[in-house]
């Protein structure tokens, strides 16, 4: 064998050696919560610390804001102050996202509902519309069946109905999943890799903020790669699960979504597992209306919030049965 064989033998042996122990270290980085949007604070929870931002009349109506993968609270800063008029409004850093704990571990939809249910009741927050994005829109719903009596009705943004609609988040993100080269890739990721990967996020030609590539530098690559888990809806779409819970639901989708291939269809989807869902196309929009054209997004769901006493499922509802019994029993012969 000769010399410079054995030298490249010996390089790509130490690269190799190199790899794998970025792998190693790079998979078990954690990271305590910190705040990072001003008016932040940190829940302090058994299973990790989230980041809230509580703004708005603390007696309003409440609303609560869940972000997307890879995303944060800023996520929601043009609808914030629009929704903080007269409402109480908060917005969670899901575990591994923002200024949130970032664990080994602990990232499954389940336990991301029971954490933001457990921040929701130190906050004294209940009966709220729950607003999810994306990955929020799972963990909403997940919510709504696991802490009903803190949920009044569900506003899904941009999330799959099934597994069966066709979608990705895009050639760079999925490389960034490969076993060993995700964990390389994301030691030297560089600005501009990480914004041309959230470009698909939004409609074609809209410029993503700096903020958000910094939310998503923020992230440990344990929480990117396993808060994207979509076991949740392995047995059970999430259209159905959304009209089990027996909440009003309003869906929102961007009519120039690039991660869903079809949005029509999705909605389509929703409307055919709860006829009595609300369903709207936003124009102009790609995969995240709240950011796109949050003003209309937030017209939305202000219309959204107001109930008729006969909506089944709500908070509002349950409190006029008593109302509507004793009426009945008025007028009974």
């Amino acid at each position: 064998m000769g010399r410079g064989l054995k030298i490249a033998i010996g390089v790509s042996l130490a690269l190799a050696a190199l790899i794998g122990v970025n792998a190693l270290v790079t998979g078990a980085e954690t990271k305590p919560a910190e705040t990072t949007v001003p008016g932040g604070r940190i829940v302090d929870l058994p299973g990790g610390d989230l980041q809230v931002v509580d703004r708005g009349p603390r007696e309003a109506p409440p609303i609560v804001l869940v972000h997307c993968f890879t995303c944060a609270i800023d996520w929601w800063d043009g609808m914030m102050p629009r929704l903080a008029r007269r409402h109480r409004v908060v917005a969670v850093d899901l575990l591994g996202h923002g200024g949130s704990e970032k664990p080994e571990s602990g990232y499954a939809i389940e336990n991301q509902a029971d954490l933001v249910a457990q921040a929701l009741s130190r906050l004294g927050v209940r009966d709220a519309m729950v607003i999810g994005h994306s990955l929020g829109g799972p963990v909403s719903v997940a919510l709504a069946e696991r802490s009903p009596q803190l949920v009044d009705r569900l506003v899904i943004v941009d999330s799959r109905s099934s597994r069966e609609d066709d979608g990705d988040l895009g050639i760079l993100a999925q490389l960034a999943f490969t076993p060993v080269i995700g964990e390389a890739l994301w030691r030297i990721k560089p600005d501009f890799a990480v914004s041309q990967g959230l470009e698909v996020a939004f409609a074609p030609g809209f410029e993503v903020p700096d903020a958000f590539v910094e939310d998503v530098k923020r992230m440990t690559f344990s929480s990117y790669d396993k808060a994207a888990d979509d076991d949740y809806t392995e047995e059970r779409s999430l259209a159905e699960r959304a009209a089990a819970t027996g909440k009003p639901l309003l869906v929102i989708m961007g009519e120039e979504e690039q991660i869903i291939d079809d949005p029509r269809a999705t909605l389509a989807g929703y409307k055919r597992a709860a006829p009595r869902a609300q369903t709207v196309l936003v124009p102009g929009a790609g995969h995240s209306p709240n950011v796109e054209r949050p003003a209309f997004t937030s017209a939305l769901v202000l219309k959204f919030y107001v109930p008729t006493a006969e909506e089944p499922g709500s908070a509002r509802h349950e409190m006029q049965k008593p109302l509507q019994k004793r009426n009945a029993v008025r007028r009974a012969p």
